[in-house]
């Protein structure tokens, strides 16, 4: 009883004197009501209800109708202040919402707050997807036991700053804090260094800390924070290059000269055009690598999975083992420089959309030359050049054999696998074909996603916040999936 006095569920039944207004204004066929008739809300109740005080404080907002407030924010994709005016006026959301039509909707900030706290730590990816297929079968929509991959990116809320203008302009409030403490320093710290040069810039840095570190002044709060700071943003940059208020959004590269700072969204898709596994990551990871996590994820709600078809991103060689093992086909073409003859533990990826490889740090090669089959060279090779004045200030040079002093820093990758040279055969014949002419499917569903549920950018800074954005998407875009598949079947 206490438990249900501090957590109310919507299965309360509420009366009003106004409630046959929704008969007349929210018609049986409405979007909202339709969504509201195809399930069950409860199960959000039974994953959130731990997160709540079950014995302590005022009565808390339903969880379920915050979980639908999600809902209506993905398909409308409006600001938590314009979305709260939203369905104070609009009846089919009031009705969705499992409000009477008198009843006065939350506060903006308490969306914001359901969001941070009470989904915090809370697995919604993989619970929502299976929840929509299952959903699927009882209505009786038949799953077919083949997944499109592909990936899709999400611009991050904010954008990259110039690495060395950041840390010049955090060494000039360093600098200015430690004149007021010891007015006597003037003159004596490092020479300021304002060029573009960013290795010039690392190096100033650490002789300004350096210097300061041996001086009493160094043990003052108001310093010691500051020169904290500094040294937190130098490993950031030499982590991944970029600093930004976002902090988990990386910079990833749909071509060779256009990239983009953010986020990306790995799917698999039906041939149903129904999500059955997902992977949220920051923008520069590779497609080709989160490939075996959507084979196991799919397999949860489709045990009997026999095809995988994707881009020449998943036809690496160890996709293609892994799939042998899981007793799955991959319909993928092969890329001719796609993880052919790498070096054993090699944490080298290659980028299909740019044609180029990708170090470990993320950081994608600015050359490529292509050494042809000589008398010399039997097999036919590719060499890529990357950045040399990253890779001196990067801190994963043990994983990518940088050796301090380099001129120049530059991957080879030799065209030789037997498992891939089967696939080059099997992506000749005419079943390979016309299996392979399913991946529009998913590129429409990315499109989709983007335009008609706003996951072209992220509402929230972290990877957490992006993982619950793309989870109530695709909830929610499966659901009206479902309904349009049961409408082309009434018809």
């Amino acid at each position: 009883l206490i438990v249900r006095y501090m957590l109310p569920t919507q299965g309360v039944i509420r009366f009003s004197e106004y409630s046959a207004l929704y008969d007349i204004i929210v018609k049986k066929n409405n979007k909202w009501r339709r969504l509201n008739d195809m399930t069950d809300y409860s199960f959000v109740y039974d994953e959130l209800k731990d997160k709540y005080c079950q014995d302590n404080g005022r009565m808390a907002e339903d969880p379920v109708r915050m979980f639908k407030y999600l809902m209506i924010k993905s398909i409308l994709g409006v600001s938590d202040a314009d979305l709260v005016e939203h369905c104070m006026t609009d009846m089919a959301l009031k009705f969705f919402l499992g409000l009477v039509p008198e009843d006065n909707v939350i506060d903006s900030s308490t969306l914001t707050k359901f969001r941070r706290q009470r989904l915090k730590e809370v697995s919604l990816l993989d619970k929502l997807i299976c929840k929509s297929v299952e959903i699927a079968r009882s209505k009786g929509i038949d799953i077919s036991r083949k997944i499109i991959v592909d990936s899709t990116h999400t611009l991050s809320r904010s954008k990259p700053a110039i690495p060395a203008g950041v840390l010049q302009k955090q060494a000039r409030i360093l600098r200015k804090a430690v004149y007021e403490a010891d007015n006597s320093q003037k003159g004596k710290l490092p020479e300021k260094y304002e060029g573009t040069d960013l290795e010039k810039t690392m190096d100033y840095m650490c002789g300004l800390l350096s210097y300061l570190k041996e001086q009493k002044i160094s043990f003052y709060p108001a310093i010691s924070e500051k020169m904290n700071l500094l040294s937190e943003m130098m490993d950031d940059i030499t982590d991944h290059y970029t600093i930004s208020a976002d902090p988990d959004a990386r910079i990833g590269h749909k071509s060779a000269d256009s990239e983009f700072f953010g986020y990306k969204g790995h799917l698999a898709v039906t041939p149903e055009r129904l999500v059955v596994a997902a992977t949220m990551t920051s923008g520069e990871k590779n497609d080709g690598k989160e490939l075996p996590e959507l084979i196991r994820k799919a397999k949860v709600s489709i045990p009997d999975l026999e095809e995988v078809i994707g881009d020449g991103a998943y036809s690496a060689q160890e996709n293609l083992e892994n799939a042998e093992k899981e007793s799955v086909e991959i319909v993928a073409k092969l890329n001719p420089v796609v993880a052919n003859g790498r070096r054993e533990n090699d944490q080298f990826s290659f980028n299909k959309d740019a044609g180029m490889m990708v170090c470990p740090a993320g950081h994608m090669a600015v050359k490529k030359i292509h050494s042809k089959v000589t008398e010399k060279n039997k097999n036919e090779r590719f060499l890529y050049y990357f950045d040399i004045l990253k890779c001196r200030k990067c801190r994963h040079a043990n994983l990518c054999g940088y050796k301090k002093g380099q001129n120049s820093k530059t991957y080879t990758v030799t065209m030789r696998s037997e498992l891939q040279e089967k696939q080059l055969a099997k992506q000749n014949t005419d079943e390979f074909k016309e299996k392979y002419g399913l991946r529009y499917i998913i590129e429409a569903k990315n499109s989709e996603l983007k335009h008609s549920y706003h996951l072209d950018k992220a509402i929230s800074y972290g990877l957490d916040a992006y993982t619950l954005q793309g989870a109530v998407a695709l909830f929610t875009s499966n659901l009206v999936r479902i309904n349009r598949i049961l409408d082309e079947k009434a018809k």
